[in-house]
């Protein structure tokens, strides 16, 4: 029974033990932590970034009970405007955080990048966050009091963007029914046109084929003619015989004598003149 009594007493031993190694490494760990956190202080004071950020990482890495760590890198990152990275250390530096002081910084420096971002409506949440822990803070309430008005604005703003979109999507849409209409009735007269030329050629066609009916009509085949309406020879006149052109010659010679005769015959008598007249 004694046996195991010690058993258990060493036991017991063994684990506080234990324990109070993982406290001093635990210990251990969160002062070298504050050792990289104070040397990357130094080197962000002297303007050296990239040293700054290099110790803030191991002191982040050695200790998750050093909150002041990530909430001074995550001020370094918004100092270079590196927003996100920002973010994501103040983020980290709030959850580590076991005051409520320490919180409320973490929640502030969170709204201030989201109004950096010009995301108010999350900044808005972040500084109500930040102010539940210190709601003494002025700083905190004027940035809360900023970024509810610039949120208000935006709204409206984006109100206003929206109603102009609707506004141009419904000008689109009567453009394009009126653009719609036009081509309809584009096409109409297109089909009145086409139907038009195609009665103008119907017409045509009807026209020459009458004229061709005509033009036959006039000219009908010799062969049909009726019998009685063909051309009859015509007949050759006789021929007079030297006696007889004699004859006629000789008529007509007497008759220009006896012409001649009387045209003679009125110059003798002449014509009868009046006298002067009398005293």
């Amino acid at each position: 029974m004694k046996h195991v009594v010690y058993l258990v007493f060493l036991f017991v031993s063994l684990l506080n033990a234990q324990d109070e190694d993982k406290e001093k490494q635990k210990l251990k760990n969160l002062q070298a932590s504050k050792n990289y956190t104070w040397e990357a202080n130094k080197a962000l004071a002297e303007k050296d970034f990239v040293n700054a950020e290099a110790d803030y990482r191991k002191a982040i890495s050695k200790s998750s009970e050093n909150a002041a760590a990530p909430y001074n890198l995550g001020n370094a990152y918004y100092t270079k405007e590196t927003f996100g990275e920002a973010f994501s250390r103040f983020k980290q530096a709030g959850e580590l955080a076991t005051s409520k002081e320490d919180k409320h910084k973490a929640y502030h420096n969170m709204g201030n990048v989201f109004m950096k971002e010009k995301q108010y409506e999350k900044a808005v949440e972040g500084y109500k966050q930040a102010l539940r822990n210190d709601p003494t803070d002025e700083e905190t309430r004027y940035n809360l009091a900023l970024a509810q008005e610039m949120l208000k604005k935006q709204q409206e703003e984006d109100k206003k963007n929206q109603d102009q979109d609707e506004d141009k999507k419904d000008d689109k849409k009567d453009q394009d029914e009126e653009k719609k209409e036009g081509d309809n009735k584009e096409d109409q007269g297109d089909d009145q046109k086409k139907e038009g030329d195609e009665g103008d050629k119907e017409d045509k066609k009807d026209k020459e084929g009458e004229g061709d009916k005509k033009e036959d009509n006039k000219k009908p085949n010799e062969g049909d003619k009726p019998q009685d309406q063909k051309e009859q020879p015509q007949q050759r006149p006789s021929q007079l015989s030297p006696q007889q052109v004699q004859n006629l010659l000789e008529a007509m010679q007497n008759e220009e004598k006896k012409v001649q005769e009387k045209m003679d015959a009125k110059k003798v008598k002449g014509v009868k003149t009046k006298n002067e007249k009398d005293w």
